[in-house]
């Protein structure tokens, strides 16, 4: 396994997902030096003149018109995820303090993505910097043992152990915003390019509202699903305390305007990105609420149930939460077409997944123009030193005429890659391939 950022600093996703590095940031003093600002001002002026480049404009474009289910070619993102460390090893970057090579990281890989790979993630001109915070417990707590690297596997031992015992134990979560910290990373990143380009302090407290990682995390995978015949009270109480945490989430960040928009250039759900002009229009205050924003719930942990299960544990707790977004994104690895009868319930979504593991036909079927059709192809594709071209451009070919057929709003998404077989060519050539099967 690659090294991360360099004495074992980073995460599973690098700083692909925003969530993930706060406890990183958490952990590392705010210190750049001189020499490092040096850097940084020279990255950031790069980023600052491909941010303003027409293209950017006119891909901003496609995709307002394509969150909106008007008709457009089939758009194309690529994030290598944990690939970037084989685009952008740690041995590469010139910082030498732990925040700045954070920063370089993250701006070198917006350059690569612009200048290199050049799918259709928007390239913005400015810098994000997020809220530090910090979640406590359930009142129950695992017992994780993690790889002193943060790069290999880790085990746990579930936190609910025995339901008379632990269960009256579980509660809500509370959530400890550190201000303080957030104003040092916020004045640093001002006083370090700020002037070149805008620093945004953002919000970015969750991934997913799926809660069934976290059931997971609490009950263990074998025990949740023979509790679905043994202890079926049992596991509805856990979900009603985990819907009632991300409802009372949702709450706390909206009374304490901690929102943020993340209808621009923000990631969407497990693929695509937000831009739409219409959450914030209407009523709008000034003040985020959640129904200006997009939302998100998968349940990939559930994939071994059936769809009956399925709509009596776990939809009834996600469809509410969904609902209270402007619109709802549905989906990541499971293949959705399973219990699609279930989540097109849901009155605002949007976005669904198709997974590599989905069948693509019933979701072109199902989706049609209604829905946007999220396509994830297999990474493995990527995962090997000489990639199959042809097997690629047929693959995704396939995929162009299923979907033709039903005139579907179709995004291209290649993510969740663990290796390019240690080489960055591998992406570089497949959004290329992508790009010429969609355009004939």
């Amino acid at each position: 396994m690659n090294e991360r950022l360099g004495n074992g600093l980073g995460d599973a996703n690098g700083v692909s997902l925003d969530y993930n590095s706060i406890p990183t940031y958490m952990s590392i003093p705010f210190e750049i030096s001189t020499e490092e600002r040096r850097i940084l001002r020279e990255l950031a002026q790069k980023l600052h003149e491909l941010a303003n480049r027409p293209e950017q404009e006119e891909k901003k474009e496609l995709w307002y018109r394509h969150n909106n289910l008007e008709e457009t070619r089939p758009l194309i993102v690529c994030d290598p995820e944990n690939g970037w460390y084989e685009i952008i090893p740690a041995s590469s970057l010139q910082c030498k303090n732990p925040l700045a090579r954070m920063w370089e990281f993250r701006i070198k890989k917006e350059l690569y993505w612009g200048e290199v790979l050049k799918d259709d993630k928007v390239i913005e001109d400015l810098f994000n910097v997020h809220y530090m915070f910090l979640y406590s417990d359930f009142g129950v707590e695992n017992q994780m043992e993690m790889p002193d690297d943060c790069n290999g596997a880790y085990t746990w031992k579930a936190a609910i152990q025995d339901y008379e015992k632990d269960l009256p134990l579980l509660r809500v979560r509370d959530i400890d915003i550190d201000y303080d910290k957030t104003s040092q990373l916020y004045n640093l990143a001002q006083n370090t390019f700020g002037d070149i380009i805008p620093i945004k302090l953002k919000g970015a407290f969750w991934w997913s509202f799926g809660m069934t990682a976290d059931l997971v995390y609490l009950r263990g995978m074998e025990n949740m699903m023979i509790d679905m015949y043994e202890h079926p009270k049992e596991l509805h109480r856990v979900m009603e305390v985990l819907h009632q945490d991300a409802m009372n989430r949702i709450d706390f960040f909206e009374s304490h305007n901690l929102l943020t928009p993340n209808n621009r250039g923000e990631y969407i759900a497990s693929g695509g990105f937000g831009w739409n002009r219409d959450m914030l229009d209407g009523d709008f205050d000034g003040r985020v609420m959640a129904k200006d924003m997009w939302g998100f719930c998968e349940s990939q942990e559930t994939l071994g149930i059936s769809a009956e299960m399925f709509e009596e544990f776990i939809f009834p707790y996600q469809q509410p939460i969904m609902e209270r977004f402007g619109l709802s994104c549905y989906g990541c690895c499971e293949p959705v077409n399973q219990r699609w009868h279930v989540i097109s319930k849901a009155k605002n979504l949007r976005r669904v997944s198709v997974s590599a593991w989905a069948d693509r036909k019933a979701m072109a079927e199902m989706l049609n123009q209604k829905y946007i059709y999220s396509w994830k192809p297999t990474p493995s594709d990527l995962a090997m030193p000489q990639i199959d071209t042809e097997h690629i451009r047929t693959y995704i070919k396939e995929t162009m005429n299923i979907t033709r057929s039903n005139r579907c709003r179709l995004e291209i998404i290649m993510k969740d890659n663990h290796t390019l077989g240690n080489n960055p060519q591998n992406v570089i050539d497949w959004v290329r391939i992508a790009r010429e099967v969609t355009e004939e």
